[in-house]
Parts: C-alpha cells; structure tokens; sequence
C-alpha cells in the first residue's frame, strides 16, 4: 500500500517528528507556566504558607497573584514559541491547531496527532510540577463563585478567539514581522489572563486545563466550560480570519 493512495497519509513521517517536538513544546511551555502558577499560588495559600517555615515571603494580594499568574503564562508561551516557532510552528495548543486546519494551513492527520501530543504534553508537564513541588497542585482552571458555566463557555471563547486570530495573523499570515510573532501571540495570551483569570482560571487552551485535570483526578464539575469554549473560540477566530482574507 502506498501513502500516494492516501493523500492525507503521505507526509506522516514527518508529521511524527513535527509531533513529537510539539509534545516537547508543550511541556517545556506548561512547565514553565505553570510552575509559575504553582508558585503564586503558594503564596497565597495558608498550608503551603506554614509549611514554609520562617523564611516565609510576604503574601501576595490578589492582584500581585493575578500578575504573577498573567506573567508566567504569557512569558513561558513567547520564550517556548520562539524556540520552536521555526520547526513546528510553536503552537501547543489543540484549538490554534484546529484553527489552522480549518484555515488550511495543516493537514487533518497533522492536527490530530498534533492535538494528541499537546495534550499528552501538558499531562506531563502537571505531572512534572507536581512532583516537583511541596503540597496539593493549585494549577487547575476553576470558575469564579459568581461566574456562571454560560459566562465561563463565552469568556473562554473570546479570549480564545484573540488567541487563535494573533496566531493566524501573525504567524500563519507570512510577512516581515512574523519572526517576531512569538511577542505578539505571548503578549495576546498575557492580556487574556488580565482580563479572564480571575473568573475561568483563563485557559484559552483546552490542554492547559487538561493536563492538570487529569493529574488531579478532574475535580471540576465544569471541565468541560475548558472543552466547549476554546473549541468555540477556534470556530470564531477562524471565520473572522476567513472574513479578513476575503
């Protein structure tokens, strides 16, 4: 049997390899992010807090920890997109692969095993963090008390939707600044976290709520808000992309 049989099949050795670097781009992505959650969120919690001993830091408020969450993210997706931007095109998230297969930027087959490996990825880098660090894991994507599931679903999807039209627009779109496309797509994600951390926990990636989802035995009754509105925010963020090609 040959690939040339099946069109979609015949770049599958190197969307093995493209694959694998994008489980490695996560990883190091989440990883970096969250361990960066991990430790604001510390901060602010008593039991971490006593377990700390004297040398206890100040607590943080929250705004400082909502800061420090914003940064972490938002830092660790340009510093992990630019190291991988050139090779796989630094995506780690399924819904900005779906947008770019719905674009037609990626095959179906690449966005699958894309999808497979970014959310194997952020399994392991919860896990890694989790190993790595003192007390429960504090990382997972929850809604506000007041923030309804419909409010968290729409939250989710426009900030999502800003994600993936700034992966399209700068990345996907080639022009003379798209090497510097990992500021503007890590500048995008820090200002989703500004605006929506406090009231969905601002997944903007269904990978990010899942790895630590999984790795804490799914102890949100609304995991699915992080399914169903980033999935929306690919769908909207492409069809205004579309829009703007036309």
């Amino acid at each position: 049997m040959h690939f040339q049989t099946f069109p979609h099949f015949s770049t599958l050795r190197n969307d093995f390899h493209a694959s694998f670097l994008e489980f490695v781009g996560t990883f190091v992505f989440l990883l970096l992010g969250l361990g960066g959650i991990q430790a604001a969120q510390s901060l602010s919690d008593p039991d971490a807090s006593a377990a700390i001993g004297e040398n206890l830091p100040p607590m943080a408020s929250d705004t400082q920890r909502y800061l420090y969450i914003s940064t972490s993210m938002g830092f660790s997706l340009l510093v992990s997109a630019w190291l991988f931007f050139r090779i796989t095109g630094g995506l780690f998230n399924p819904n900005v692969s779906l947008s770019l297969m719905l674009v037609g930027t990626i095959r179906p087959v690449r966005c699958a095993m894309y999808c497979i490996a970014q959310l194997a990825g952020a399994i392991a880098a919860a896990a890694v963090v989790r190993g790595l660090t003192e007390g429960r894991l504090m990382v997972n994507t929850a809604l506000a008390p007041r923030t309804s599931p419909v409010q968290g679903v729409f939250i989710e999807m426009f900030i999502t939707a800003a994600l993936v039209v700034s992966v399209l627009m700068l990345a996907a779109e080639k022009h003379q600044a798209t090497p510097f496309a990992p500021i503007g797509i890590g500048l995008t994600l820090f200002s989703g976290h500004l605006f929506a951390v406090y009231y969905t926990g601002a997944a903007m990636n269904t990978a990010r709520s899942f790895g630590p989802a999984v790795v804490t035995g799914f102890p949100d009754s609304h995991h699915w808000v992080y399914w169903l509105g980033p999935f929306l925010g690919s769908l909207l963020g492409s069809a205004f992309y579309g829009l703007l090609k036309q």
